[in-house]
This record gives C-alpha cells, structure tokens and sequence, in this order.
C-alpha cells in the first residue's frame, strides 16, 4: 500500500479525514458523511476536481482549463451511464 503524505491541516485542530479513496481492479473508497447537508459533498467533488486541473497543469501536462474541462467531461460521462455502481464495504 502507498499512502499520500498528509498535508497541514491535517495538524490543525479540529480538522478530520472525510474521504479515502484507492484504485486497483477497482475504485475503494472509506468515508465519513460528515455534513448533515449532502449539498456540501458537490462542493467537495468540485474543489477536488480543481485540484486535480491544478495538478495535471503544475506537472506540465495540459493546461488547468483543459484538464478541468477532461475532468468534468468523464464526471457527466460516468454521471450518465455508470461502469461501477460500486458496493456496500462493512469493515
């Protein structure tokens, strides 16, 4: 298993882990609802997907419009027509 580092916040108090994700044959995720308000994970998914244009630019690959635009593309995608409904992990 290859952990991410942990950034700052994660030392501030109050701060807490909300979401975990891994990939292999398929995609695991572990976490914690959080917000009494489900509205407030679009924001997350959004904020993350920024991130991810952010990091794909900083590597030089595409430029962060571009790579958000390719980001949201594969969320409609997937948004209608589903390759992984996922299932229900108790551990």
């Amino acid at each position: 298993m290859r952990e991410l580092p942990l950034p700052p916040i994660a030392q501030q108090v109050g701060a807490c882990e909300v979401l975990r994700a891994w990939s292999g044959d398929n995609l695991q995720v572990v976490l914690e609802t959080t917000w009494q308000d489900p509205a407030a994970w679009g924001l997350l998914l959004v904020d993350i997907a920024r991130h991810v244009a952010r990091a794909y630019a900083d590597a030089g690959n595409i430029s962060e419009a571009a790579a958000l635009t390719c980001v949201k593309a594969g969320f409609d995608a997937e948004w209608s027509e589903a390759t992984d409904l996922g299932t229900r992990v108790h551990g």
